[in-house]
C-alpha cells in the first residue's frame, strides 16, 4: 500500500509538471504535448495532478473534453481508491 501511495504522489506531481510544460510550450509556439499523453497520465491515476495543473496554469480550461473528462476520471479514481481501501472491490 505504501508503494501505491508513493506512485499516486509521483504520477500526480508529474501530471502538474506536464500541464506546466505544455502551457509553457504553447506560449513559446513550440512542439506541444499530445492530448493523448495528457489523458494517459490522467488515466494512470494522475487525474488530480492534471486537474490541478489545469487550474493553476489556466491550461486546457476551454476544451470540453478536458473540462468534463478530467473531473469524471478523477471522480472514478477517487471511488476506486476508497473502494480499495475499504475492501469493497
Amino acid at each position: 500500500m505504501k508503494i501505491f501511495l508513493y506512485y499516486i504522489l509521483a504520477i500526480n506531481l508529474y501530471g502538474i509538471y506536464v500541464m506546466y510544460s505544455d502551457k509553457n510550450k504553447s506560449q513559446k509556439k513550440r512542439w506541444r504535448t499530445p492530448e493523448k499523453t495528457l489523458f494517459t497520465v490522467a488515466f494512470a491515476f494522475g487525474a488530480l495532478g492534471i486537474f490541478m495543473g489545469m487550474q493553476l496554469f489556466r491550461h486546457k480550461t476551454k476544451h470540453k473534453k478536458f473540462v468534463i473528462g478530467i473531473p469524471l476520471i478523477l471522480i472514478l479514481q477517487v471511488f476506486i481508491f476508497f473502494a480499495y481501501i475499504y475492501k469493497i472491490l
